[in-house]
Formats: structure tokens, C-alpha cells, sequence
């Protein structure tokens, strides 16, 4: 190997110290944009905390706009929410609120206008509301301009009756906001009789709207949607199992609508199944385990493993990746982060979230070129991700197997300061690879390692992935000369795609170099 700069010295004059005083590129403000709307800021990253890394990313939006580039942004939020490509709605929130409080007026009217579509529930619209009113403190201005009682009263007349009577009654509340609040905020007119009833029942109660609906005649719909409001007030005046229970399954009542006492009868929790979105069961797993209502080889058992391996409805639920690895990290460990709940988990399930994780990327298909997949296991690899009970290098290893399994010709890798043994192969199932990725020791960053490693070994690879944070600093070779090096030696026009594991503003690769990305 030549005589190189090392990585704490500059290559050119565009790189920039990371938090290791390793030198690298900035991502451009849209590449970080895009970053934070995956990743967040929740936690911040090993080197750098919250506070400091949510006001670095809202920075680089404000930067988009200031350039004239704020309606693309907004379309980047409303891509991202659509598509289901965020973990966490709240970054997505944020960005939205941003963009909604800025000078360029093409910009606040393109943020307004996406509200209904990036704020899919109530709580997504009290949360986008409350960083709304955080980014106003220390201003002058009023918060309740014309443009955001439109975008809230649009948000409730957009719905039919039924639709927004589901919303209110499940997501009452949330962030010191109510439905009530806004209501009244907004200066709500009702589109039709459906949005009217639901608003006198949110500011009035359950017993005005009956009086005022007593002796009327209404339409089928309208009758349908005063019934819905009434199992609703029912449910929570009754002890009796069997009614909860007929109540559940006649009105399509959830968990939400219910009294805590309900929630302990094992024949409430399998009514509430039959009908139980993806996300949510996804969510109550371990408690549907601990409760027995899913029992080895019972038919409870087989109605979510089915649900579990069904695109569509994981496609419809917006199911992210991240969503399915929580799921199955938490419900391996038999026992949830908080509480006193234990649970076996039922190996049946454990296959189902496996399949799933697979089926909630879209189709990808092969390219038939030869994958080197590194995956960085140094200490600031170690770091939470959103907050979640997952860290970087475990989600990256996650990632990797997806490129495994569809690419014949890969080869997975690990490293830190040093290449290292890396225990992962294609034919693992997540819950193996979530153990192994455990097992491996930590140590500082060398992100030039994988082309090192590759060129001395003689691996053939058209495309290098490496996934970091990009927090190297330990190498004697920056990683842009490394894979130069290699493509001169080895005579293959290698290219080099960096998989950010965080939403700080650093790539080690070179954005002049049209091969890596």
C-alpha cells in the first residue's frame, strides 16, 4: 500500500472533521434531510446529543428553503410519509412544522396543504400542533393564523362522519392537545351532517347529540354512525364480559375504547384480535403470549402468523422494517423493557416476524453483480437507534441480509479497527443474526478496511456497501483512496454506496467520485 494521507488528515480541501476528528464529506442538506426524516434525532448518536443534532438537521432544511428548494422539501416529507419509508412519524412532523413556519410563502402553503396527508391519525396531527407552537415560543406572532385553521378544519372535513368518529374515539388526546382544542381553534364549519354530529359530540357529549337526534329521521349512514357513539359510551359503563365482547364485535370497538378491568379477560383480548390492525399486534405480541390467548399450534397462533406473512396488509398498515425488528427483538426477549410481563415466545411467531421483516422492503431484484456488505461494529455502532431497543450495527447487519439473500454473489463482513470475524450468512434467520450481532467484540473505526481487506484477499466486488456512521478516523488510508486503490489493482470499476446508520451530516464518500454514493 502507497504512502497515504491517514484519516485525520485531510485528502482535499472540501472534507470536514467528524466527531473523531476523522476527516470526511458533508452530505448535501437534502441527502441530510433525507437522513433525518429516517433516523431522527431521538437519542441522539454516540458522539453527538439530541438537542444538538435536531438543531443541525433543522439548519440544513432551513438551508433548503433559503435556496429556494422548500416546496421539494415538502414533497420529500409527504414521499416519505406516503411511501412508508419513516420508522417515526415525528421527524417527518417536524420537518412539516419547519417548513410551515418559514418566510417563503410557496413553501408554508405547500407545507399547509400536505397536513392531511403526512398527519394520517389525530396524534400526528396534536404532535405536528405542539412542535408548531414550540417553534413559535420566544416569537411575537400568534400561532392560529388563516393558513393552519384551514389545514386543521380540512383534516376533519376531509373525513366522512364515521372515519372521524374512529379518529376522535381511539386518539382522544395527545401532547396537551385535544379535539376539543382544535375545534375550537380552527373555527371548524362541518362539510357534512356526519363531521357535525361528531363535533357536537366531542363539545357537547353523547347526551345532546341524542337529544337532538331522538325524534329525527336520518339517513342509514347517520344511523349507523349514532350507534357507533353509542357502543362507544356503552362499553364504558359495563363490567359484563359477554357485552364488551358482542360490543367489540358488532361496532369494530379497540383496545382504546376499553376500561383497564376489560383488558384482563382473556376472551375481550381474543375479540379484540379478530380485528386487530397489524401495527397493534405487532405491538401487543408479548402481552397476547402472557395472557394465553396465543397458544402453541392454536388457532389464535395461526391467524397471526398469517396475518404476519400478508404483504397487503402490511403495505396497507405502512409497516416499516424498523417496526418488524423492534417486534421481534422485544418478543424474543420474553419479557417487555418496562413492567412485570414475561412471556415464552411461541417459535411459530418467531418464523412469521422473520418472513415479514422480508416482505415490508418492496420487490428487489437482483442486479447479478458481485456485494461486498461491510458492516461497522466500533463502539459508536452501539448507539440506540429512534429511540428503539435496537442499535445501528444490529439494523445494519438486518439490512445486509436483505442484499444477501437477493444478490447470490455477496459476501458479509465485519469491522471496527481491525476486520472481523463476521459470524452472519445469508441462510441465518433474523432472531440468529440479532444473537451473533450481539457477540462481536467493539472497537474504533476504519472505514477503509473493507477495500483493504478485498484487495489483499483478492475478492472480486463490483459494489462495496458499507454501513456507518461514518465516524471514521482510525485508518492510515482515507476509505476514498482505499477503493481507488483497489479498482487500480483489482482492474474493476468498483463502486462504493454509504449506508448512514445515523442523521449526522458526515459520508466518507467522495461526492466528486460519480462511483460512490
Amino acid at each position: 500500500m502507497e504512502d497515504e494521507e491517514n484519516q485525520v488528515q485531510l485528502l482535499n480541501e472540501k472534507q470536514v472533521p467528524n466527531a473523531e476528528s476523522g476527516y470526511v464529506w458533508h452530505v448535501t442538506d437534502m441527502n441530510r434531510l433525507q437522513r433525518f426524516l429516517c433516523f431522527g434525532s431521538e437519542g441522539g448518536t454516540y458522539y453527538i446529543k439530541e438537542q444538538k443534532l435536531g438543531f443541525e438537521n433543522a439548519a440544513a432544511l432551513i438551508r433548503l428553503v433559503e435556496e429556494g428548494r422548500g416546496c421539494e422539501a415538502v414533497q420529500e416529507i409527504k414521499t416519505f410519509s406516503q411511501e412508508g419509508r419513516a420508522a417515526k412519524q415525528e421527524p417527518l412532523l417536524f420537518a412539516l412544522a419547519i417548513c410551515s413556519q418559514c418566510s417563503d410563502a410557496k413553501t408554508k402553503q405547500a407545507a399547509f396543504k400536505a397536513v392531511p396527508e403526512v398527519c394520517c391519525i389525530p396524534t400526528h396531527l396534536f404532535t405536528f400542533i405542539q412542535f408548531k407552537k414550540d417553534l413559535k415560543e420566544g416569537m411575537k406572532c400568534g400561532m392560529w393564523g388563516r393558513a393552519l385553521r384551514k389545514a386543521v378544519a380540512d383534516w376533519y372535513n376531509g373525513k366522512n362522519g364515521m372515519a372521524v368518529a374512529l379518529a376522535v374515539t381511539k386518539y382522544k388526546q395527545r401532547s396537551g392537545w385535544s379535539h376539543k382544542d382544535l375545534l375550537r381553534l380552527s373555527h371548524l364549519k362541518p362539510a357534512s351532517e356526519g363531521v357535525a354530529i361528531v363535533t357536537k359530540y366531542i363539545t357537547k357529549g353523547w347526551k345532546d347529540v341524542q337529544e337532538a337526534y331522538k325524534d329525527k329521521a336520518v339517513s342509514a349512514e347517520t344511523e349507523k354512525l349514532l350507534k357507533y357513539l353509542e357502543a362507544v359510551e356503552k362499553v364504558k359503563r359495563t363490567k359484563d364480559e359477554l357485552e364488551v365482547t358482542h360490543l367489540i364485535e358488532e361496532y369494530g370497538l379497540v383496545r382504546e375504547h376499553l376500561l383497564t378491568n376489560h383488558l384482563k379477560s382473556k376472551e375481550v383480548w381474543k375479540a379484540l384480535l379478530k380485528e386487530m390492525s397489524i401495527s397493534v399486534l405487532l405491538r401487543n405480541l408479548g402481552k397476547l403470549t402472557a395472557n394465553s390467548v396465543l397458544e402453541p399450534r392454536g388457532s389464535e397462533v395461526a391467524i397471526v402468523c398469517e396475518r404476519l406473512r400478508n404483504e397487503k396488509l402490511l403495505k396497507r398498515g405502512r409497516i416499516h422494517p424498523l417496526h418488524i425488528l423492534v417486534a421481534l427483538e422485544t418478543y424474543k426477549a420474553g419479557h417487555g423493557s418496562r413492567g412485570k410481563l414475561w412471556w415464552r415466545p411461541d417459535e411459530d411467531i418467531l418464523e412469521a416476524l422473520d418472513a415479514s421483516f422480508y416482505k415490508t422492503f418492496k420487490t428487489v431484484e437482483p442486479t447479478g453483480k458481485r456485494f461486498l456488505l461491510a458492516v461497522d461494529v466500533s463502539a459508536s455502532m452501539t448507539q440506540k437507534v429512534l429511540g428503539s431497543v435496537l442499535n445501528a450495527s444490529t439494523i445494519a447487519s438486518a439490512m445486509c441480509m436483505v442484499v444477501a439473500r437477493t444478490e447470490k454473489d455477496s459476501h458479509i463482513v465485519a469491522f471496527s479497527h481491525e476486520m472481523v470475524p463476521c459470524p452472519v450468512t445469508a441462510d441465518m434467520t433474523l432472531p440468529q443474526v440479532l444473537v451473533k450481532m450481539y457477540e462481536i467484540p467493539m472497537g474504533t473505526t476504519d472505514c477503509s478496511l473493507p477495500m483493504i481487506w478485498a484487495q489483499k484477499t483478492q475478492t472480486a466486488a463490483d459494489v462495496f456497501i458499507v454501513f456507518t456512521d461514518n465516524e471514521t478516523f482510525a485508518g492510515n488510508i482515507h476509505p476514498a483512496t482505499a477503493l481507488r486503490e483497489y479498482r487500480e489493482k483489482m482492474g474493476i470499476p468498483a463502486k462504493l454506496i454509504v449506508c448512514g446508520m445515523t442523521s449526522n451530516g458526515f459520508t466518507i464518500a467522495d461526492p466528486d467520485d460519480r462511483g460512490m454514493l
